[in-house]
């Protein structure tokens, strides 16, 4: 079945894109097409060529002065024959010329991420690049960007087949033992195994470790404001933000809940979130308030902790991988009220976010779907590790391996059958893509 739908976003453009896909969209698209040269027929023209003409509707009347430009199978994106209309951006066009190619036989509206699920089901690319493309449509600063595109170029992909490709040398070796059981043969001893084991298990620990940072910045990196009251945290978030986003007062326990919003300061985005100020009270409302607070600086990435001169830092449980910024407000160096010492806390924080991201050509997991295969990855080269420790068969410990691979090759689509999941990830795409 041939799909179509408009794939430039819904509104009034200079001009709009509707995207033709299937076995006979040429043919579809060049029923309505009349070139403006008469040589250049679409069912003539070659893959990855532009021609200008007109389209027309069902009465033969025009409807816009378009350009067909013609993708042939397998050279697509979706490994189809594919023709995308470019028109003006008029509303009524773009709905005509589709509601026109729609009016044909065996050609239907196209479902949500339905191009990019054609284009993974042909094999133009895997799950994870699949799923890239969605989060490249999504990205809104320059972080976001270059993981989704990294992601999409087939990063991911190239780790975990190099994984793959070593789990499959440990099963081949294994097997071969047993293939030469009787004559005593041994391809590789069992230190040798243990050590590549634990090389893999190694990396997918990195991998799956590298989510909180990935996931930071696809979603934002959380930055905690903690502090006793009125030591200007309010202040600071409003100064941050450039706008009046939580109240000011000077009675003390204004702020009661959280209070969240996001910047993009240097290519990265940075998820603030105002908290209750840390105080001992009887108030019962004020009281959940400080709790939310605590388990808000338990969340975050980063800690801003705020006081001011003759007030206590708050004392707080942190974590290893966290990143505490003190800060004293109402001072000479910093004063969140007028912007003093702002643009260096800004650049602290960018500083923080590069390393967060970490070495040029380090892989980030921003997807929970692939944290959990990996972690299920884990689970299984475990086994692995403790059947060679424990010298079991070879046959044994092979069956094993087959399970971690089994789990990378879920990360990557080669092993789902589940048309509940792929119809999970490909139902949050935009139609068009």
């Amino acid at each position: 079945m041939n799909i179509a739908a408009i794939s430039t976003p819904p509104g009034m453009g200079g001009i709009a894109v509707i995207r033709v896909s299937g076995p006979q969209s040429v043919q579809l698209v060049g029923r309505h097409f009349s070139p403006f040269n008469p040589k250049h027929q679409l069912d003539n023209r070659t893959t990855h060529t532009v021609t200008f003409g007109r389209f027309l509707d069902a009465a033969g009347e025009v409807l816009d002065e378009v350009v067909c430009t013609l993708f042939r199978a397998p050279h697509s994106f979706t490994g189809e024959d594919v023709v995308e209309i470019s028109c003006h951006g008029s509303v009524y066009i773009q709905q005509q010329i589709l509601q026109t190619l729609l009016a044909e036989p065996d050609i239907r509206l196209a479902e949500p991420g339905e191009f990019t699920r054609r284009a993974f089901a042909n094999g133009r690319m895997d799950l994870t690049q699949a799923e890239a493309v969605a989060d490249l449509i999504a990205s809104q600063n320059a972080a976001q960007h270059r993981i989704a595109l990294s992601q999409m170029k087939g990063s991911v992909s190239r780790q975990l087949d190099r994984l793959r490709d070593q789990l499959l040398e440990l099963t081949s070796l294994l097997e071969l033992e047993l293939d030469f059981s009787e004559e005593d043969v041994l391809f590789a001893d069992r230190s040798q195994l243990l050590s590549i084991a634990h090389s893999i298990d190694d990396e997918v620990c990195r991998l799956s470790g590298s989510f909180a940072a990935g996931n930071a910045i696809k979603n934002g990196i959380p930055v905690a404001i903690i502090g006793a009251p009125n030591v200007g945290k309010s202040t600071l978030l409003n100064a941050l933000l450039k706008d009046d986003r939580a109240i000011v007062s000077d009675i003390q326990g204004t702020t009661r809940d959280l209070i969240e919003d996001t910047i993009t300061l240097g290519g990265f985005l940075f998820r603030f979130i105002d908290t209750a100020g840390i105080r001992f009270t009887d108030d019962q409302i004020e009281l959940l308030g400080i709790e939310r607070s605590r388990n808000a600086a338990q969340r975050a990435q980063i800690i801003l902790l705020m006081t001011e001169p003759g007030v206590a830092f708050p004392e707080l449980e942190t974590r290893p991988d966290q990143t505490v910024i003190r800060i004293e407000n109402k001072t000479p160096k910093f004063q969140a009220l007028h912007g003093i010492g702002l643009p260096e806390l800004e650049e602290q924080l960018i500083s923080i976010a590069r390393q967060t991201q970490g070495a040029d050509g380090n892989i980030l997991i921003t997807n929970l779907r692939h944290k959990k295969a990996l972690d299920q990855a884990h689970h299984d080269i475990q086994t692995v590790i403790r059947g060679l420790d424990a010298h079991l068969s070879g046959d044994l410990v092979a069956e094993d391996l087959h399970a971690v691979i089994e789990s990378l090759n879920t990360i990557l689509g080669r092993s789902i059958t589940s048309q509940e999941t792929l119809n999970n990830i490909f139902s949050h795409f935009c139609v068009g893509k």
